[in-house]
């Protein structure tokens, strides 16, 4: 097994790192606090090819895989989780749907602006009364004579605003979902207006509301009523990126405290001397390491094409408690300061909660790990 990050890597992590410091960090409080959107940064990365980076070449992707795309997620998310979910959510699942289950034409179509940085991409599966219990859904798409007319709603749903392209799920038969590709524009598809939330503040997070929203037959996603295995099959891969986000979220936190650490002084030494403090500071470092390798390790089985759905999720459940903790001891090791709004600690503290539940909660991880290795049932 070879731990060396490869000549591709290591240049897509120098890529997004230097972004992160030189355009995200400078302005970042102050998008926080106005909760605005950074339409500019979306498009930078764009232009970067950052946003089509696991995609096939010939649909405007850069043709590598999902390592590099963790990479930059991690790497963005350790300045600004908002902008790290923008990314995660636009390549898992706003681009995995049609990447997965197009056709060619839909992938022309869809996945190649999305691949570019031209447009946007969100996947509308939550509703306001079904979360893990997917069948529950009552979006509906019943077919019409060139088509198809789908009524529902969809609530929580990342990029909803300035989506340009969005799948939704929707039932097309008792106890069968269908997925559906919508532009942006369609007549009867409303997003917004956006949450006020309490974390990842200046990403756009929305509910949609779809009120006789006539598509083209060509609308439909793969195989009418294959809905459910499709987006399980999706959120698996957002798990590998919700799991890079929270290794992110941990390290920008580990990084402050250690800096923190080094310059506070108390009884006349400073307090990283103290083995309190020290203590802190190993274990979150030491956590981080595990969770990076998880998270890498489910990307690795994905790219190979092998089983990894057990992996994702021990990733993403593992990475996410840590990014809690790592922000808790961050704000203990910092103190007063880092309760501070000034203070990048105050922010990722609330970021971080959302890594419990984004892409299912720790409690339906534990559900999809169990049911991976074997319990009865």
């Amino acid at each position: 097994m070879n731990f060396e990050e490869d000549r591709v890597h290591a240049a897509i992590r120098e890529t997004a790192h230097e972004f992160a410091e030189r355009r995200v960090a400078p302005g970042l409080r102050a998008r926080d606090e106005a909760e605005a959107f950074p339409v500019d940064l979306v498009r930078e990365m764009g232009e970067l090819g950052l946003m089509g980076l696991p995609f096939p070449e010939e649909y405007g992707g850069a043709g590598l895989d999902y390592m590099a795309a963790a990479i930059a997620v991690e790497e963005l998310s350790r300045v600004d989780a908002s902008l790290g979910i923008t990314l995660a959510a636009h390549i898992s699942l706003g681009c995995g749907p049609v990447h997965l289950f197009g056709t060619p034409a839909q992938k022309e179509k869809y996945l190649a602006p999305l691949a570019r940085g031209e447009k946007l991409g969100a996947f509308g599966l939550t509703e306001p009364g079904s979360g893990s219990d997917a069948g529950a859904a009552r979006t509906a798409a019943s077919r019409t004579a060139d088509g198809w007319t789908v009524n529902g709603s969809k609530a929580f749903i990342t990029n909803a605003i300035h989506a340009g392209v969005t799948t939704i799920a929707a039932k097309t038969a008792p106890g069968k979902l269908s997925n559906f590709v919508v532009a942006a524009g369609t007549p009867g598809f409303r997003p917004g207006p956006a949450y006020q939330k309490m974390g990842l503040r200046t990403s756009d997070t929305a509910p949609i509301a779809i009120e006789d929203c006539r598509l083209p037959a060509d609308a439909l996603l793969g195989e009418e009523g294959r809905g459910l295995r499709q987006f399980l099959h999706v959120l698996d891969g957002g798990r590998i990126t919700i799991g890079a986000m929270s290794v992110g979220i941990a390290r920008g936190c580990y990084e402050a405290a250690l800096a923190y650490a080094g310059e506070r002084q108390q009884f006349g030494k400073p307090i990283g001397s103290f083995q309190a403090v020290q203590f802190k500071l190993a274990d979150m470092a030491t956590e981080i390491e595990l969770a990076r390798f998880g998270v890498y390790r489910a990307a690795w089985l994905k790219d190979q094409g092998r089983p990894y759905a057990k992996e994702a999720g021990m990733a993403k459940l593992f990475a996410s408690e840590l990014s809690v903790r790592a922000a808790s001891q961050a704000m203990q090791i910092l103190g007063g300061f880092g309760y501070m709004r000034d203070s990048p600690v105050e922010r990722f503290y609330r970021d971080a909660k959302l890594m419990e539940i984004g892409e299912g909660t720790s409690e339906v991880q534990r559900l999809v790990i169990a049911r991976e290795i074997g319990c009865p049932t």
